[in-house]
């Protein structure tokens, strides 16, 4: 393993030296940054346009070229100044499923110099409204799926209305007859590295969303950083991408996580259009629909998170000659268990698999690692990436030794600016240039972080902390248990005890005597739930296939019987 980590870091120096594709500079403030990054989003979308006559996306029965995307988003973008009256610095909303026409409004966006603003598209309409306000955007894009639950609203916040596929009306454009009209071409904007490039909403499940203001240099250092790791990957694990090379196949994405997130819109679509790779979109996620697409279009990625994952795994046609063409994989969104982390392995041995961890607030960027990482320290969420300072302790000027869990802090350049109108909360999470996590985790002596749980998960026993996460894992060890959320319930005694719910696979038998056996045998007794619900049904998770916690405690609450 020893020479194995030196052939790692010496590939790793090597990418990141003077005169190097991703040389490392450091700045006055102690933060370092790719020298050779884009110098704004502007500049970084623009990489896709020397691979005009290639393939770039299907979406059901559209078919685009990297040429027709760029003729669509360079009208709308003349459409936005020209037509809409768009100025640079306005907001620009995105609110509806995947579809072609939501990556052209982001591009067009972009160009134009307005910030996009992507909005959860299972939002309902109270959360659609609210994001509207925070941003005060002057346009929203949409489908009439969102247009018909806030259309009512939209005139007294003074926005315009851009839909994609209904009929225009009083303060509602029509987004296919716009683009068939005639307009004169804008120069690109040009913007400052430090103005707002983007703003993304947290993904907050129990209170309002806040929303993620960053720069243009953040967003652009964050996709240096994302190709950074493809090459790293590569380099250190070759025969994992070889076999692509050698199929003559054009990289191509099966992209089925939301665009909103920042997973679904940094690491895949922008990075996909910057490398010149294929997309097939899907509008949600379906795993049939998946699989069918993969056989069919000969996909060599797909990224998802955990639950995702394990359903494409569960599915018969996994394992088979169908998903041959699939060579890349990659976690995210959440702690993968030991389980799951070990089936991919498994059923895939040769692929060049991957995880890492980031946030919104971080653009996406942290930790990660793939292909011979991976299968070397499975579990972990890997190696910070080279602009990136992790920090664990309660402020990031006394770090814990290398072993020891605590708070997780980062800094980097691509960190937000801050919560938009939110002065108090941004200074919470930022700290003199670091971010205030909310995670727990522990860096090894190898350097790999390992995330524990999130700090608001952690569950406090008469003074002893424990994971939910890790009360998850060990039920989902179970053959019988899918999915699983352990959670804090109050306790007259012990301040805090534990609740666990679990959900079974479908022809599973498996009574609540037996799983606390199984976790008994696993767990110290001060961590066994004290109450436990077994269900069928599966558990609540928002848009990225996370858990929601708050719903998942009232199932409990609301049974008698869990005991």
């Amino acid at each position: 393993m020893k020479e194995q980590l030196q052939h790692w870091q010496q590939a790793w120096q090597r990418l990141i030296a003077p005169g190097a594709p991703f040389e490392v500079v450091e700045s006055d403030d102690g933060i370092r940054h790719f020298r050779n990054a884009p110098a704004h989003l502007v500049e970084a979308v623009q990489t896709g346009r020397v691979f005009s006559e290639r393939p770039f996306l299907l979406w059901q029965d559209q078919q685009l070229n990297y040429g027709e995307f760029y003729q669509a988003a360079d009208r709308l973008t003349a459409h936005l100044v020209r037509t809409l009256g768009v100025r640079p610095g306005k907001r620009v909303a995105i609110a509806m499923r995947n579809r072609p026409e939501w990556l052209v409004a982001f591009i067009a966006a972009v160009q134009a110099g307005a910030v996009p603003v992507p909005l959860n598209s299972w939002g309902l309409r109270d959360e659609l409204l609210n994001a509207l306000e925070d941003v005060e955007a002057a346009v929203l894009v949409c489908d009439g799926a969102r247009l018909s639950l806030v259309a009512d609203a939209l005139a007294t916040q003074n926005v315009q209305a851009l839909v994609v596929d209904a009929e225009a009306g009083e303060g509602v454009l029509s987004y296919a007859e716009l683009l068939r009209e005639p307009v004169e071409p804008v120069t690109l904007y040009s913007p400052d590295p430090d103005e707002p490039a983007l703003i993304l909403f947290t993904s907050g499940t129990t209170q309002r969303a806040k929303a993620v203001v960053s720069s243009h240099r953040a967003v652009s250092q964050a996709l240096y950083a994302l190709e950074f790791q493809g090459a790293f990957a590569g380099m250190t694990s070759y025969e994992r991408i070889r076999p692509l090379l050698e199929s003559g196949l054009q990289p191509t994405l099966l992209l089925a996580v939301p665009l909103f997130h920042v997973s679904g819109l940094h690491a895949m679509f922008l990075n996909a259009l910057r490398s010149g790779r294929r997309m097939v979109m899907m509008y949600k996620w379906d795993v049939d629909q998946a699989l069918e697409l993969v056989a069919r279009e000969r996909c060599t990625q797909f990224s998802g998170a955990p639950v995702m994952m394990q359903q494409m795994l569960a599915h018969p046609r996994f394992a088979s000659e169908e998903t041959r063409s699939l060579i890349g994989l990659g976690l995210g969104g959440g702690a993968a268990s030991a389980r799951l982390l070990d089936q991919l392995i498994g059923l895939k041995p040769d692929a060049l698999t991957g995880a890492g961890y980031g946030l919104t607030e971080s653009n996406g960027i942290g930790a990660a690692y793939a292909g011979n990482q991976f299968v070397a320290r499975p579990g972990s969420a890997g190696w910070a990436l080279p602009i990136v300072d992790i920090r664990i302790g309660e402020d990031p000027w006394h770090a814990l030794p290398p072993g020891q869990a605590g708070p997780i802090w980062l800094r980097a350049p691509t960190l937000m600016q801050g919560y938009r109108n939110r002065r108090e909360e941004t200074e919470q999470a930022l700290r003199e240039g670091w971010l205030y996590t909310g995670d727990v985790g522990l860096v090894d002596e190898d350097g790999f972080l390992r995330i524990i749980d999130r700090i608001k998960d952690l569950i406090i026993r008469g003074g002893e902390n424990i994971s939910a996460l890790e009360i998850e894992h060990c039920a989902c060890s179970h053959p019988a248990v899918s999915e699983a959320a352990a959670f804090a319930l109050p306790d007259e005694q012990m301040g805090e005890c534990v609740g666990l719910v679990a959900c079974l696979h479908p022809e599973a038998h498996l009574g609540e005597a037996q799983l606390r056996s199984h976790l008994a045998e696993r767990l110290a007794a001060y961590k066994l739930p004290t109450q436990l619900l077994l269900r069928r049904e599966p558990l609540p998770r928002n848009a990225m296939g996370k858990l929601v916690k708050q719903e998942i405690k009232q199932l409990l609450q609301s049974v008698p019987e869990a005991r």
